[in-house]
């Protein structure tokens, strides 16, 4: 029989009982912190104070291989995390992580002399988890009370501030990348940013502060990227790293709110990102709920959408599918929006360099960043220029301006 939760096994769902000698098979209460329900800690609650399954199925008029199934998922479950003690295996792994193997040294007599567990991260649970800690963000959460909107505005215009990859808690030094940049920094950029964009913006109906990916350097409180572990320049630790991310975005959407009669606002997750633009978003949408006038994407997928008018605006921040495609990505998920609208456009970070791409009558463009490059962007060549735009849309005829500003303009 394989081993339970590395391979499927129905044998371990036939030993979920007490045998015929009347020896105990499964101890059910060692289970019960496995279960993910509340149906599987009740099944394992009443059987661990004695009831068998087949006299629960009876008492409560079920199936008795439903209930066998139920908590069999449960032992399957606790040795994917390491806890089977038929296979002697009885030290389980934190919640989040999964066993991958595990390695048991016998001696003569049988007994185990030695036991390895190799866990891998369980990316499944891991979210189950953060949205678990979402939930409860949420309930602390004191919601914002309704701003007063501006006294007048342009009802067929709307200003989108795209944001590029700012890298909040990424580390450089100029005598190594050209330029300094820290935690304090970054948020002292964005800030003179969104003042410099918002000042000078027409005073349009709807603005848009959109956050493009790679908003923050790194996405725990290890210093590495999360898909491949490459090794970053940090700046202090991850919590003070989330507080500047807080601060900054309220800011911009607060000032975004003193110009214009609605905000929108859209975060898209990056590669360096994606666990902390999750909890972004939630806390976002938490905080402005009793504000009429914001409104937060709260969507998790890796596109983003809004319309205005004629204008279509699809969001991506670049890194998992190619320029070329993105026009059909659009078209596929939004074909009401694609056919109602014709000015359309694709906003993309990742790549750090201003570019702009005609595909299929859609306009792709990726964004500079505020930011320098890093010590491994520099000695590699990079050497985009830095910058942020607002760019203004008209309902019917699509961009009509747009404006850029630069860290030396803001010094």
């Amino acid at each position: 029989m394989p081993l339970p939760g590395l391979g499927f096994t129905t044998g371990l769902f036939r030993t979920l009982e007490t045998d015929t000698r009347g020896t105990s098979v499964t101890d059910y209460a060692a289970l019960i912190p496995f279960a993910a329900s509340e149906t599987q800690r009740y099944y394992l609650e009443m059987l661990a104070q004695g009831h068998t399954i087949r006299g629960l199925a009876k008492e409560l008029g079920k199936n008795e291989s439903s209930i066998r199934i139920t908590v069999g998922r449960v032992a399957v479950a606790a040795a994917q995390r390491g806890y089977s003690p038929d296979y002697d295996m009885t030290r389980a792994v934190p919640d989040g992580y999964r066993v991958s193997g595990v390695s048991t040294l016998y001696n003569g007599a049988g007994q185990i002399v030695q036991q390895w567990n190799k866990s891998v991260i369980d990316r499944e649970r891991q979210l189950e988890l953060m949205q678990e800690a979402i939930d409860a963000l949420c309930e602390e959460i004191k919601p914002l009370k309704a701003s007063n909107p501006p006294k007048s505005s342009v009802p067929t215009l709307m200003s989108a501030y795209p944001v590029g990859d700012h890298h909040i808690g990424m580390l450089a030094w100029h005598e190594e990348t050209g330029a300094d940049y820290d935690t304090p920094t970054a948020e002292k950029l964005l800030i003179g940013a969104m003042d410099y964009l918002v000042d000078a913006a027409p005073s349009s109906k709807v603005g848009a502060v959109i956050l493009l990916g790679d908003f923050l350097h790194y996405d725990s409180f290890e210093s590495v990227t999360p898909q491949n572990r490459n090794q970053l320049d940090s700046d202090g630790r991850y919590p003070r790293m989330v507080r500047a991310a807080m601060r900054t975005v309220r800011y911009a959407i607060s000032r975004a709110l003193e110009k214009h009669q609605e905000v929108r606002v859209i975060v898209a997750s990056g590669n360096h990102d994606p666990s902390s633009m999750a909890f972004l978003r939630e806390a976002l949408s938490c905080l402005y709920e009793n504000d009429p006038r914001v409104s937060v994407d709260r969507s998790p997928t890796a596109f983003h959408y809004l319309t205005f008018g004629n204008v279509m605006i699809g969001v991506h921040h670049g890194d998992r599918t190619k320029p070329e495609s993105l026009p059909l990505v659009m078209a596929a998920d939004r074909p009401q929006d694609w056919g109602q609208t014709k000015h359309r456009y694709c906003f993309t970070g990742h790549t750090h360099v201003d570019r702009m791409r005609e595909i299929g009558g859609v306009k792709v463009e990726s964004f500079r960043i505020l930011p320098p490059q890093d010590a491994w962007a520099y000695n590699n060549g990079y050497r985009a220029g830095r910058e942020m735009k607002r760019i203004d849309f008209h309902h019917e005829h699509g961009e009509v301006s747009r404006q850029t500003v630069t860290p030396d303009m803001l010094a």
